[in-house]
């Protein structure tokens, strides 16, 4: 029988795809690729046909296969799946180390590139050329055979702690939870959270309630519930996993996990020459320098603290005034801010969420996609998937397909948290003339429907539902047929969050909002009262938001560019440095973010956090020109789709960006858009 990992389908069969077939197709894939590679690598003269077009279609049959493993890793995580992906993981970052560090194939790119005709490829094709050739250097390819073994060794340990802390954090949230069978504890919390906590009770086979550590579980608890002392209960379990502190103390910590991860960057980036990890992950973003970072955070910083701290102070004075308490603890926070947003604009997200059910909410956000750029999305009941709540769509346009993708939106166990798109397939067109299509996996994490009841959504996740289609469409949309620069392939880390934060904006205007807010009972749409509070309140809290992001910016870049090998500093210790310096809020001595901080320890984001900012000024200066032309305008929607979504990686994304707004970016339209600036006024 046929392997269904190893089909040239475009479509993985979910219905035929076991565990026990994965590391035989990974084997399969990767002995064929070593052979064939020996034989790029030594052909005289390459040219693009020869060489880098047989190499893509390598990358792509692997890819193929690792995406669907990855993903299921992420969506259906159990015992046997995750020893799988383990040992696939290490074999891959084996694979890449020695094609990384292969000088045979490095010259022969070197070969092509010198080619008389070289200029006389696609700007796409040599892009990727360019991109290839500096990530020979950065895989170590010019390091003498013992730095090689080096760089190989830290690489592959790097991919191991990596896992383990992923594993960490997914153990220690799912590990814990609260039975209440007394709902009184639970006074204050609203009616979808209380169900949802019935029917986590009723899958687990207990009686009354089950409050967890998922997101939809443990927000509503630290936002709603009256009992401070659960309150405080459930923030420490949630601050504290992965840690020597709290409920599960040492189980799954990940302290030794981390200090192994910063030396190990660090002594890879020595080996490449870089003086720091952060020089190195510079190395392939937008900003220039290690300077240009810390510049650009700590502006942003100074404009948004006295913001931040004129709303704490806002907060404590409602608190005492109201409440008569005089000492706010981080796990009050969120509750007491929700009464002073309730007092303040008689808003909050559970007043909403009955408008954004999301049987609306999804057709709206494609309603909204089509309108922009010109697209058809349509369901795909026919087309097999990995779970019953996942659902496959095709995007086309003028009547043709030009795009799939994977839509997995609700918790559920074994299911890491969060909200991520991946890519399944890569737009790329091969030495045949066939086109392979984009696919996407888009997955989020929301309270599913309950007891017949629709899921309905807070308007921060239907924001979320936003970015995370954002990047899809990055992906998905692309016109260019190289794969090593197609979609999001090629695009520096620092710019990849443009689509996604630019697309959030059309959840904050009335012409928007009509097509994916209704009432999931009447059918009546976001009454105008309703609207005007949520764009009131649209602000609320944002200095404090802003620099909760720059506290999470700031540890990460100054933990990778100011480590000391002969005396690494305790992540903890950076944290509360930064902390004291930008933040508003005391935190607690137990705290242990850091320890579940998997986007700088088990994502891509090391050294690179500072992204999301970094791409909110380009979102924000983007989206200022549909605030001049309209938000549905024709001509700046096609504008950006092929300046910016159609050009993938092709192009450096400074260029495009320019390209679609005439001029380099500005901070100003962030910090209108954040109201900091009519704030600080």
């Amino acid at each position: 029988m046929t392997n269904p990992l190893l089909t040239d389908d475009l479509l993985p069969a979910f219905g035929q795809i076991r565990t026990e077939h994965m590391e035989p197709a990974i084997d399969q894939i990767l002995s064929d690729n070593r052979a064939q590679i020996e034989q790029l690598a030594r052909q005289d003269a390459p040219t693009w046909d020869t060489l880098a077009q047989p190499m893509q279609a390598l990358d792509d049959r692997l890819n193929s296969a690792w995406s669907v493993i990855s993903h299921l890793n992420g969506v259906m995580n159990n015992d046997e799946l995750r020893d799988v992906y383990k040992r696939c993981l290490e074999k891959l970052t084996q694979y890449s180390t020695e094609v990384s560090q292969n000088a045979e194939l490095c010259a022969a790119y070197k070969a092509l590139a010198e080619r008389d005709d070289f200029s006389e490829l696609s700007e796409p094709q040599r892009k990727s050329v360019s991109n290839t050739l500096r990530d020979f250097h950065l895989g170590g390819v010019d390091l003498p055979p013992e730095q090689k073994k080096q760089y190989a060794e830290l690489t592959r340990e790097l991919a191991e702690l990596s896992s383990k802390f992923s594993d960490n954090v997914l153990d220690a949230t799912q590990h814990w939870f609260r039975q209440v069978t007394d709902v009184s504890e639970l006074a204050g919390l609203p009616e979808s959270a209380l169900e949802g906590a019935r029917h986590v009770a009723e899958q687990r086979s207990l009686e009354g309630y089950v409050i967890t550590l998922d997101f939809p579980s443990f927000y509503p608890v630290m936002t709603y519930c009256d009992n401070r002392e659960l309150r405080r209960e459930v923030y420490e379990a949630f601050v504290t996993r992965a840690s020597d502190k709290g409920p599960d103390a040492g189980q799954w910590d990940n302290s030794d996990v981390m200090a192994n991860i910063l030396q190990r960057r660090h002594a890879l980036a020595r080996l490449l020459g870089f003086a720091s990890y952060a020089e190195r992950s510079l190395a392939t973003k937008m900003a220039r320098n290690v300077d240009d970072v810390m510049h650009f955070l700590t502006e942003l910083a100074a404009k948004s603290k006295p913001v931040a701290e004129q709303e704490i102070s806002e907060l404590h004075a409602f608190v005492k005034e109201t409440y008569g308490v005089d000492e706010l603890e981080a796990w009050d926070i969120g509750y007491y801010s929700e009464k002073l947003r309730q007092q303040r604009y008689d808003i909050s997200p559970e007043t909403l969420r009955p408008w954004f059910p999301v049987d609306k909410v999804v057709p709206g956000l494609f309603a909204v996609a089509e309108k922009l750029f010109g697209i058809q999305i349509e369901a795909t009941p026919e087309v097999a998937t990995w779970q019953a709540d996942a659902k496959a769509y095709r995007i086309r346009r003028n009547g043709q397909t030009i795009a799939w993708f994977y839509l997995d939106l609700f918790a559920r166990q074994g299911k890491r948290g969060g909200a991520w798109m991946a890519d399944c397939k890569v737009r790329w067109r091969n030495l045949d003339g066939h086109l392979q299509l984009p696919v996407a996996f888009l997955t989020c994490n929301f309270t599913p429907p309950v007891n017949g009841k629709p899921s309905l959504l807070t308007h921060d996740e239907v924001t979320t539902l936003f970015h995370e289609f954002g990047h899809g469409l990055h992906h998905m949309l692309t016109q260019v047929e190289v794969a090593d620069v197609s979609g999001i392939n090629g695009v520096a880390w620092d710019a990849v969050e443009l689509p996604s934060q630019f697309l959030e904006n059309w959840c904050w205007h009335e012409e928007s909002l009509a097509l994916i807010a209704a009432h999931h009972e009447t059918g009546e749409p976001l009454p105008e009262d309703l609207l005007n509070k949520l764009l009131a309140a649209k602000n609320f809290q944002s200095g404090m938001q802003m620099v909760r992001q720059l506290e999470f910016s700031l540890f990460d870049f100054r933990l990778h560019a100011e480590y000391n090998p002969d005396a690494p500093a305790n992540p903890l210790e950076v944290h509360r440095q930064v902390r004291d310096e930008i933040a508003v809020i005391r935190a607690p001595e137990f705290n242990r973010f850091p320890n579940s901080f998997s986007h700088i320890f088990a994502g891509g984001y090391a050294a690179g956090y500072y992204s999301y900012k970094w791409a909110e000024v380009l979102a924000a200066d983007a989206f200022s020109l549909f605030e001049e032309h309209g938000i549905f305008d024709p001509e700046t929607g096609h504008s950006f789709l092929a300046n910016i979504l159609e050009k993938g990686g092709s192009q450096e994304p400074m260029e495009l960006f320019k390209a679609f707004r005439g001029r380099e970016p500005e901070v100003d339209a962030l910090l209108r858009q954040s109201g900091i600036t009519d704030h600080a006024a």
